[in-house]
C-alpha cells in the first residue's frame, strides 16, 4: 500500500523522537522553563480530573506526565506511535512500580479507532505539540468524541500560528524562525537527530470549530507568552529577577485576549456534551 505524505511525516518524526528518546530526559528533565510548562499544564490537568480518573494520554513520550498523574492516583494508558519513547516509558514504569496504573499501547493519533483500550476515558490529554506533527489535526480531533466519557473532558497543548517572543527574533535578524509559524497549509521543516519532519500551527479558534459538534470549551490559556520558550537556554539562570517578573505577568494575563493565543503554545480544555 502507498504511504501518504502524512504517514511518511507520522513516521520520520516517530523516527526522530525515537532516537531522542535515549536522551530525551537528560536534555530536558532539569530545565526550568520546561519544569515551568510542565507545572502550569499539570495545574491545569489536575482542576478536571475526579479522584481515580482513567486518563488517555497522546504522544506520551517517554512517560513524565504518565508518572506524575499516576502517582496522584489515577490511571493512565499511555500511547506514543514511537516505540523507542514507549520502551523508555515502560522502563521507568516499572521502576516507579507503577505497572497496575500505567498501560500504553503503540498507536498513532491518526489512528485512534484502532486503539485496544478504547475507553470511554474521563480525560484525554496531549502535551507539547504533538499534535502538530500532523495536517490531519481536524480527523485526529473528529475521532475523540467516542473516547471520552459524557462530561469528560479533552485537554491540548498546541502551538499557534503566531508566537509574540518568535517575531521579535526579528531584530536579531532571525527572520526565519520569526515568520516560520506563517507557513500555512505546506507547514515547516523540522529535524531532531538528524530527521527530518514537517509541523502545522493551528489556532484555538480551529479545535474549537472543530469539535464544537460535541465539546464545549471549558478554557483556553497562554503558555509561554510572557516568559521565553524554553529553547532560549538558562535564561531563567541568567536573569533570574526579570524570570520571575515574566512568570508574574504570564500568571495575571494568561486567560487574556490576546495573550492567551500568540504564547509559544496555548493550553485548551473542552468538555464532552
Amino acid at each position: 500500500m502507498q504511504q501518504t505524505v502524512s504517514s511518511i511525516n507520522e513516521s520520520n518524526a516517530a523516527a526522530a523522537f525515537g532516537k531522542q528518546a535515549v536522551v530525551f530526559d537528560e536534555l530536558y528533565a532539569n530545565d526550568t522553563i520546561i519544569k515551568y510548562k510542565r507545572a502550569r499544564v499539570r495545574e491545569h490537568v489536575n482542576q478536571y480530573l475526579r479522584p481515580g480518573s482513567h486518563i488517555l494520554e497522546l504522544n506520551a513520550g517517554t512517560g513524565e506526565d504518565a508518572i506524575f498523574f499516576a502517582g496522584e492516583g489515577h490511571y493512565v494508558h499511555a500511547t506514543d506511535v514511537s516505540q523507542g519513547m514507549l520502551d523508555k516509558l515502560a522502563e521507568k514504569v516499572d521502576r516507579a512500580d507503577l505497572t497496575k496504573q500505567i498501560t500504553h499501547e503503540r498507536c498513532s493519533y491518526t489512528s485512534l479507532q484502532d486503539l485496544k483500550e478504547a475507553g470511554p476515558y474521563d480525560h484525554v490529554f496531549s502535551n507539547f505539540a504533538g499534535l502538530n506533527c500532523t495536517d490531519q489535526l481536524d480527523k485526529v480531533l473528529a475521532s475523540l468524541s467516542p473516547l471520552v466519557k459524557t462530561g469528560g473532558v479533552v485537554t491540548l497543548v498546541i502551538l499557534p500560528k503566531f508566537c509574540l517572543w518568535e517575531f521579535l527574533l526579528i531584530g536579531k535578524g532571525k527572520f526565519k524562525t520569526a515568520f516560520r509559524r506563517f507557513s500555512g497549509k505546506k507547514g515547516t521543516k523540522s529535524h531532531i537527530e538528524g530527521e527530518y519532519f514537517t509541523c502545522w500551527y493551528y489556532n484555538p479558534s480551529f479545535i474549537i470549530q472543530q469539535m464544537k459538534n460535541d465539546f464545549t470549551l471549558l478554557q483556553a490559556e497562554g503558555l509561554c507568552t510572557f516568559v521565553p520558550p524554553s529553547y532560549m537556554m538558562h535564561f531563567a539562570e541568567k536573569y533570574p529577577r526579570l524570570y520571575s517578573f515574566l512568570c508574574r505577568v504570564e500568571k495575571k494575563y494568561r486567560y487574556s485576549r490576546p495573550w492567551r493565543t500568540i504564547g509559544d503554545y496555548y493550553i485548551i480544555s473542552l468538555r464532552r456534551k
